[in-house]
């Protein structure tokens, strides 16, 4: 079993640092937040990650939190960055906790193999190789190992990935990191340290595209009379296509989708290459948020003095991760034309997030004398909804499904006018017409 050191206490350097220390390992993960560290020795996980806390309460004995740099390296044969890379105004990804880390790194003898589980710009490797050459420490090997775990489920993909991606200089930095991975069943793709990089970003920047590509066909069924769901089923039974990510929707957020497919865009950008399709790629997920509020416009008119609630504020269920979150871009939206939103989501503290909305604690509160109900984030406790009881607290029983987690029949036969994402509207679905309606239509 080895000593390792994780730099970050986030999503990725939590997670990670729990998993190895149940494979045996020894694991001292350093953050610069004093706070975080406190609370990781105090036993408190300062992120939503199911299963996490239990892990890391498991292996106790062989986890140890510091903000020391020097209580992290000493002693350790492997040290992880997985320190935060978000984008630039440019588009470009900030880098500038990477190169904190690198430029931390004591002199000395002892050989040392510096691991980036941070996703990175494809040639990011070979400037910390010349960065710590130029330094002189070439007792430092330099190893690419992306992370490939989706919040919600990260424990699970850390334990259970379709693949460990190592790209090393040298073969037998590379074959550290291997060893560490001992006892997880998965294939290993040995690479250079670019084309390990480029795995990364290019299977984000896929995933994305299939996600608006799918958005586009919803858009597409809503003006035809086609479901979108009936049209991904058929699709992915496609054996070249396969079901992951057709599942029509608001839109893709989180830490890594956005940024990923941003970054290589950038990339390529700055490489001399226009890549067309990600800038596609891209407006269509901007554009298929902002959706939702020409559906809200269709049943309501102005949406001034009306009043809607957000149900799920999270980028996606199993997280209370809120970066590049749709419910953002609704929220900020609806405000702006002059409706009132109140928000409510299980996990994220909606007051902290969206302090200009009401915070609502149940989602009963959130609903009561709305105008309609928007479902943003997939959580279970949204799955039975359209129920008379929510019906009967509303102002008007108007529930557009942005993750189309409900029965469209069950939820008209309730009596509610529902909308979801590239799904048939029938006539019934638009609500009557108000005094009030007719003469917003009428202006």
């Amino acid at each position: 079993m080895a000593r390792i050191g994780v730099f970050g206490a986030g999503y990725v350097g939590l997670v990670t640092g729990a998993c190895f220390a149940e494979l045996g390992h020894d694991v001292v993960v350093r953050d610069v937040l004093e706070e975080k560290i406190e609370q990781l020795r105090a036993g408190q996980v300062p992120i939503y990650e199911p299963g996490l806390d239990e892990l890391l309460a498991k292996n106790a004995e062989r986890l140890a939190f510091t903000t020391s740099v020097a209580e992290a390296i000493d002693g350790a044969e492997v040290v992880f960055v997985a320190v935060g890379t978000p984008p630039t105004y440019s588009g470009d990804a900030d880098l500038s906790a990477v190169w904190t880390v690198v430029d931390e790194l004591p002199q000395g003898e002892r050989d040392l193999v510096l691991v980036m589980k941070s996703t990175v710009p494809v040639g990011t490797g070979e400037k910390i190789r010349n960065a710590l050459d130029q330094r002189g420490l070439t007792n430092v090997g330099y190893v690419s190992n992306p992370e490939f775990t989706a919040e919600g489920r990260a424990v699970h993909d850390f334990a259970h990935p379709d693949r460990i991606v190592i790209g090393a200089f040298d073969e037998a930095d590379g074959d550290k990191v291997e060893a560490l991975h001992a006892g997880i069943d998965a294939p290993i793709v040995r690479a250079d340290v670019n084309s390990a990089e480029m795995i990364k970003l290019a299977s984000n920047a896929f995933l994305s595209t299939r996600i608006s590509f799918v958005n586009e066909i919803a858009n597409v069924c809503e003006l035809v009379g086609a479901d979108v769901q009936k049209v991904a089923e058929g699709m992915g039974l496609d054996h070249r296509l396969g079901p992951h990510f057709l599942r029509a929707g608001i839109g893709f957020g989180g830490s890594c989708f956005p940024k990923d497919v941003s970054a290589l865009k950038q990339l390529a950008g700055n490489s001399g290459y226009h890549f067309q399709l990600l800038s596609a790629v891209i407006e269509v997920n901007e554009l298929q948020k902002r959706r939702v509020i020409s559906k809200l416009q269709r049943h309501l008119g102005r949406l001034r003095g009306k009043r809607i609630a957000l149900l799920g504020l999270a980028f996606k269920a199993g997280t209370d991760d809120t970066r590049e979150a749709p419910s953002l871009v609704l929220a900020s939206r609806l405000i702006a034309e002059g409706a009132a939103v109140s928000a409510w989501d299980p996990i994220v503290d909606a007051a902290r997030l969206l302090p200009q909305a009401e915070a609502a604690e149940s989602i009963e509160d959130a609903v009561r004398d709305a105008d309609a109900a928007v479902i943003v984030t997939e959580w279970d406790q949204l799955r039975d909804l359209a129920r008379p009881e929510i019906r009967d607290l509303m102002a008007r029983p108007l529930i557009v499904d942005g993750r189309n987690l409900l029965d469209p029949a069950q939820a008209r036969a309730v009596g509610f006018a529902y909308e979801g994402i590239g799904r048939p509207v029938s006539f019934g679905d638009v609500l009557p017409e108000t005094p009030e309606r007719q003469h917003e239509l009428e202006a």
